[in-house]
């Protein structure tokens, strides 16, 4: 019975050892959209506005092993002439992260985790574009580790330039 008891017991142990990632809540935490040719501008056909869409994410933690990530969508629609919406969005999240090493923290929390967000902030967005009278925008799907890597490559051209320059960073 004492080799079972240690067997459960070993188990039980890798178990807490386990990687673990959970998502505690999902909120708007800011949103903004804007349509500043309505009324006229919904009533005329006019031809499929350009539409750019700049995405970034980040996290902090806020507690014993408690991050929030928040992704922030940016889209402008123009047409020739103005624009004609423009959506914000910061969507976020509450994750729990339990016996993650420290070098697989920083991809998680800035490529899993807002993989994770992408679709419930997709939906708002298209949601959103509809609600104010023009189709459904339907953000196709987002490589977060380009993003991810793009912006490692920031942060070191910013920390080269600064170390080039030693009046950088000074008041």
């Amino acid at each position: 019975m004492a080799e079972g008891e240690d067997q459960a017991q070993g188990a039980a142990g890798e178990a807490q050892q386990s990687p673990r990632l959970s998502i505690l809540t999902q909120y708007v935490k800011d949103m903004s959209f804007e349509n500043p040719k309505a009324p006229q501008g919904l009533q005329t056909a006019a031809q499929r506005p350009q539409i750019e869409i700049k995405v970034d994410a980040g996290a902090r933690p806020i507690g014993e092993g408690q991050y929030e990530v928040a992704l922030q969508l940016n889209i402008e629609a123009k047409s020739a002439e103005a624009t004609v919406f423009l959506l914000e969005l910061a969507y976020g999240g509450v994750f729990v992260l339990a016996n993650i090493p420290d070098d697989s923290l920083q991809p998680l929390l800035l490529i899993e985790c807002p993989r994770l967000l992408f679709p419930f902030a997709r939906r708002i967005v298209a949601d959103t574009t509809r609600d104010g009278g023009f189709p459904p925008l339907m953000i196709d799907p987002i490589d977060f580790v380009t993003l991810y890597r793009r912006k490692i490559q920031e942060a070191q051209s910013q920390a080269q330039a600064a170390e080039g320059d030693p009046n950088l960073g000074r008041a």
